[in-house]
């Protein structure tokens, strides 16, 4: 198989893509979708009471005890969520699920499992509409023991190539290099993902464009400044943000700063530590409804002298709103695993 995790972009430019487009896929494959999940109590009780639901085995810890789990059970609405995100870098040109035939809890789950996602390709067709297709897909959640705890079985509309909306009269070439493979093969010819770079595929003045966005809403702008003590009005006061701001409610700068640099993990997703920022700017206010995208050149790459199993990596990091005006950039220093050395990736099925 030779598909890659980005496109040319221009020169020594690279854009993050995922997933397949519907010609790609062939009845008989097989991926193991990562990254996993450990999934918490306080994840199971937030389900349950956010969607009203009455079953207090999900909660009620001493209710729960007399029981035959003996601890509250997982939420199954939990694990159908995380089975189908946790396949989005497959099938992240999925236009839409059609329909589910089939949705199956096979064993308990419980705070504190890990669990990772698998899928099937059952069968292709041919779609109604001229832009998609129809992949029929089994995709199961597993434990690191192997135990399935929970089956789906569905259809999918899938966009053909080039056919999704922002992909319309755009060509870019696949970066065609080892480094950049979206997928390892393994001995019975699963295609287990994988992605982000080692130190040995780093090479200053490259530049990553990175990709998904991200979008900013009111709830998590309120939430995340209340949670880091933050009393400035501008950024969850409503009556002085009406009286001052024309109701426009600002994002936290260290919120804004977080974000964008999670948009820059899927590249640099082999990272063992961020050392560092330095060089930070915040040119433009970020408020609720902005999105903004994130870009990073690799300005240096140096051993380090302390740790053999890592490099030291230099990144200039830049982010931009959906008006392209530039919101953030800095510079980090991370530490990175050599592709050489020993890494956990094998270790944790990865």
């Amino acid at each position: 198989m030779t598909w890659f995790a980005y496109a040319r972009a221009g020169d020594r430019r690279f854009l993050e893509q995922f997933g397949l487009c519907f010609e790609e896929f062939e009845t008989g494959q097989r991926f193991k979708h990562r990254p996993g999940v450990t999934v918490s109590q306080q994840d199971n009780a937030d389900e349950a009471l956010d969607t009203l639901n009455a079953a207090m085995v999900h909660y009620d810890a001493h209710y729960s005890a007399q029981t035959a789990w003996k601890k509250p059970l997982m939420v199954s609405t939990i694990t159908l969520q995380h089975m189908i995100g946790m396949a989005s870098h497959t099938f992240g040109r999925k236009q839409y699920v059609l329909g589910v035939s089939e949705i199956a809890m096979t064993a308990p789950v419980f705070g504190g499992d890990t669990l990772y996602s698998e899928s099937e390709i059952l069968a292709t067709r041919p779609s109604e509409n001229p832009s998609t297709g129809v992949v029929s897909v089994a995709t199961q959640a597993v434990k690191p023991d192997g135990t399935v705890v929970g089956r789906v079985v569905y259809e999918v509309a899938v966009y053909r190539a080039g056919a999704r909306p922002d992909e319309h009269g755009v060509t870019m070439e696949p970066a065609s290099e080892e480094r950049f493979r979206l997928y390892r093969t393994e001995a019975d010819g699963v295609l287990i993902e994988h992605y982000g770079l080692y130190f040995e595929d780093c090479a200053p003045g490259e530049t990553f464009m990175h990709w998904p966005r991200r979008s900013f809403f009111a709830a998590e702008a309120t939430e995340h400044a209340w949670r880091s003590l933050e009393v400035g009005p501008q950024f969850h006061d409503l009556a002085w943000l009406n009286a001052h701001e024309q109701g426009r409610q600002r994002i936290q700068e260290t919120w804004v700063i977080s974000v964008a640099t999670a948009l820059t993990t899927r590249t640099f997703g082999r990272v063992m530590a961020n050392l560092g920022w330095t060089d930070i700017r915040l040119p433009t206010p970020v408020y609720v409804g902005d999105t903004i995208r994130s870009e990073s050149t690799i300005v240096a790459c140096r051993e380090s002298k302390s740790r053999p199993n890592e490099g030291i990596v230099t990144v200039d990091t830049r982010s931009f709103n959906q008006r392209h005006e530039p919101v953030l950039s800095y510079r980090r220093n991370l530490l990175v695993y050599r592709r050489s050395a020993a890494t956990p990736y094998t270790a944790a099925g990865y």
